[in-house]
């Protein structure tokens, strides 16, 4: 492949003296959902009315005042999504639907009549003024495009007059981005002229990169020359809309916004033509853990994606920010001992700033659950199956299992060849250290205390299988656990020593357990159990015996 001869660099405009780049957004802007008209247009099958008005729901819902609901002239199931919802009434107070039109008397004037009955509403005038525009597609000079738009302008101005509503001016050089500078600042200083702008009435001056031609600090300095060049900019809002050509619509609808728009139009997860415009979705969360409020409500995320994926028959990509099935999702060892040390650590702070590693949004504040945050396959880590243990089941392995039980599950992800759901790890769990029967099973028991306060002893009885045959064993010690491996001499079981025990309860109430884990060494090596019981002392008591039975198994 060779570019040369077929492509050439983007002629960026010069500014030499910008401030974009030391500037922050400390605030959110103006956002204008596209979805009902931009996003609807690239769908291989468009939204049927009911579920254009359903979407329409979700986007007032979430927080959205100006929602763009159609292109009211380009066809009659456009027309009939607008006149249905001013018709219906679902228009909530404080919400503005936007309507798209051509700067073409027919298509100005059945706009309008789309509007008929609106209490506010508002009117997106567009015109194209890109060269290749200019001189395939109209085959006009700059002069007579720049006529164009003024003179739709001022129809639109007079129809406005008498519609009955409330209506904002909104315009659209369309191909800002391929635009030459100084000719999209004259037309749209025309344009706001013809539409009476002022400060009072501010018109709308949406600025889209309608295809992706620079990188993202060329169209910030794009838009910082616009807003310094532009006559009337007091009388202006300066709106962008990014699209993805290039992969950086999220990019230029920040670099914009710290050039001086105020105002950003896109839609929920990219949805657009070609490659998409900006997702909204990622811009408003980019914001929210910078520690500014959005202004939109994605604390159901999961919810919103489920209308979204519904109404559009689009898909969420598995990696897509914040709300993909695996943004949340760690395989990768050294990931997950990072995540859960902490998770662990911000338990013990009790809240407070969100800082864990690798995950930069607490995933419960848009409605996803830690659950997935470490899934298991045969790249996962020796910390990461006792993390999904913890956290789904609230097994509470001591940190030297780590390493054994991460080995074992390593080992079965290798052999199924794929990823290990929990319900599969707790039933390795349970199988491997819990319910272990052989050699050794304890058919009966009984355990009697005596003594006084300050010396007491234990005496232990009951009856052990082994080998198809059962065997009476007992012990005394000065505890249950200590009584019962003393019993277990008598069936030749010696040589153990204690190495560590922890215990902890699972669950809450009258069905709470306790859990006991026992590590044992034998001939220098340790083995682990673990025991389950409503009462304690019987589940340290199996812990050691699977711990027994362990290591007997593997001799």
């Amino acid at each position: 492949m060779d570019p040369k001869g077929k492509y050439s660099p983007y002629g960026a405009v010069r500014l030499d003296d910008r401030k974009w780049p030391g500037r922050t957004i400390s605030a959110a802007p103006e956002w204008c959902s596209v979805d009902l008209r931009d996003g609807n247009q690239a769908l291989a099958t468009p939204m049927s009315l009911e579920a254009k008005l359903e979407l329409f729901e979700l986007l007032a819902g979430i927080g959205f005042s100006q929602i763009e609901v159609g292109f009211p002239s380009s066809s009659q199931t456009e027309y009939e999504a607008v006149r249905a919802l001013i018709e219906r009434r679902l228009v909530p107070d404080g919400v503005w639907p936007q309507v798209l039109t051509q700067a073409r008397e027919a298509h100005l004037i059945k706009t309008f009549k789309s509007l008929e009955g609106a209490e506010r509403a508002i009117a997106h005038l567009y015109t194209n003024t890109a060269p290749l525009h200019r001189e395939i597609v109209f085959n006009m000079d700059r002069e007579g495009v720049a006529a164009l738009a003024e003179g739709g302008a001022r129809l639109m101005r007079s129809l406005a007059a008498d519609c009955g509503a409330e209506v904002i001016f909104e315009f659209s050089p369309e191909g800002f981005s391929s635009t030459e500078p100084d000719y999209a600042v004259e037309v749209c200083d025309r344009v706001m002229n013809a539409l009476g702008a002022s400060r009072r009435n501010k018109v709308i001056i949406n600025l889209p990169s309608t295809v992706q031609v620079s990188s993202p600090n060329a169209f910030a300095d794009l838009i910082e020359y616009f807003a310094s060049k532009l006559p009337g900019r007091d009388c202006a809002i300066i709106s962008v809309h990014p699209h993805n050509d290039r992969g950086t619509g999220v990019a230029d609808a920040e670099m914009a916004l710290l050039a001086g728009a105020e105002r950003v139009e896109g839609t929920l997860f990219g949805n657009g033509e070609r490659t998409g415009n900006a997702d909204i979705v990622t811009l408003g969360l980019n914001l929210y853990t910078q520690g500014v409020d959005p202004g939109l409500d994605f604390s159901s995320l999961p919810t919103i994606r489920g209308v979204y994926e519904r109404t559009t028959g689009m898909r969420v990509h598995e990696r897509s920010p914040y709300a993909g099935d695996l943004v949340f999702t760690a395989f990768s060892g050294s990931h997950q001992d990072a995540i859960r040390k902490g998770f662990e650590s911000r338990r013990k702070a009790s809240a407070g700033a969100w800082y864990v590693p690798y995950i930069p949004i607490d995933p419960s504040d848009v409605g996803r659950s830690y659950e997935p945050v470490v899934r298991i396959n045969s790249q996962s880590g020796k910390g990461g199956a006792a993390f999904v243990l913890f956290d789904r089941f609230g097994f509470d392995l001591p940190r030297a299992m780590h390493p054994e039980f991460g080995s074992l599950v390593k080992g079965r992800a290798e052999v199924e060849g794929a990823e290990l759901s929990p319900e599969r790890l707790r039933e390795l769990f349970m199988r491997e250290y819990v319910e272990v029967r052989e050699p050794l099973r304890l058919v009966r028991h009984e355990i009697i205390e005596s003594g006084q306060e300050r010396a007491s002893s234990v005496r232990f009885s009951g009856t052990i299988a082994s080998e198809g045959a059962e065997h009476e064993i007992a012990g005394e010690g000065n505890g249950p656990i200590d009584a019962f491996f003393n019993a277990l001499k008598s069936e030749r079981v010696e040589g153990f020593a204690f190495a560590s025990y922890h215990e902890h309860a699972v669950s809450a109430g009258s069905d709470a357990k306790a859990v006991a884990y026992i590590g044992l060494t034998r001939n220098g090596a340790v083995s682990y159990g673990v025991g389950m019981d409503s009462n304690v002392s019987i589940a340290s008591i199996k812990g050691v015996l699977s711990a027994v039975n362990r290591a007997l198994r593997t001799g």
